[in-house]
């Protein structure tokens, strides 16, 4: 437990890091879900680094694409390429752009465009079964892309092909880019909604690794209902000042603030190792 808060502190840090080196990013959206993200590489899903592409990996969908920072270091830390690339970020010519690009090892799927994730992950859900594969596909998407409506397509579509090898994770932070998700386009209540639409639903605080843990470890793939996860989360999470604050959505670091961070997270990474 401890191994896994201690990786996705490190991540965090990176994370900010390359964020401030490139003076762009989507700061608030990719602390918020460093957690899901460490426990998905490190705990749950079936992956090969050094074989990205072998058949009976687990898929993974980054559809709020935005976020792609923290998807780019976890990656890092998983093995999928050098750590020194992630310094490129958002430089001339650098391969890691501002959101996943499938050239990248460890990507399946180019996302930017909100609302398409989910619809990509019923896809090849319905392929595995059609191909008796044994794969389970997750999916991440922020709560503001929900006012999409090609994602209740496919939730409508991944209940009526009864795809209990897919899971989706709502990054459940209460902001989007305008205001709170609640201003903006109601979503509540969540999970009767979702349970409408014929899906197995689950609430986890998504920063908390060790109820992470527990919620994916108790998943049932064989009851033929797909699954939602919604994962509370706070946007910006792990540094005081971004933390709930909506203009941190895209905002980039001015050298003081970044020190303050930096400071932030490097005591808890001090403490997680000193325990």
């Amino acid at each position: 437990m401890k191994e896994l808060e201690l990786r996705a502190a490190k991540i965090r840090k990176k994370t900010l890091e390359i964020i401030y080196l490139a003076k762009s990013g989507h700061t608030g959206g990719s602390l918020s879900c460093i957690e899901i993200l460490t426990v998905l590489y490190f705990h749950v899903m079936n992956i090969d680094p050094k074989n990205p592409k072998k058949d009976d990996r687990d898929r993974f969908v980054m559809s709020k694409g935005h976020s792609v920072e923290a998807l780019y270091t976890t990656l890092a830390s998983a093995g999928f390429f050098e750590d020194s690339l992630l310094d490129t970020y958002g430089s001339f010519k650098s391969p890691l752009a501002g959101h996943p690009i499938n050239k990248i090892p460890g990507i399946e799927l180019n996302t930017g465009a909100l609302g398409h994730g989910l619809s990509f992950g019923v896809g090849v859900s319905l392929a595995a079964k059609m191909d008796k594969k044994t794969f389970h596909t997750y999916v991440l998407m922020g709560d503001g892309e929900l006012d999409e409506g090609s994602v209740y397509e496919a939730a409508m579509a991944a209940s009526h092909y009864r795809l209990d090898n897919l899971v989706a994770i709502i990054d459940r932070n209460r902001l989007q880019i305008s205001g709170r998700t609640e201003d903006v386009m109601t979503l509540e209540p969540l999970k009767p909604r979702w349970e409408a639409f014929g899906w197995q639903v689950f609430e986890v605080n998504g920063n908390n690794i060790e109820d992470l843990i527990k919620m994916f470890d108790s998943l049932d793939y064989t009851n033929k209902k797909p699954k939602l996860i919604i994962a509370r989360t706070t946007k910006g999470y792990g540094v005081s000042f971004i933390e709930g604050v909506a203009k941190w959505h895209h905002g980039v670091p001015d050298e003081e603030q970044f020190k303050i961070a930096m400071a932030e997270i490097d005591e808890q990474i001090q403490k997680l190792e000193g325990s």
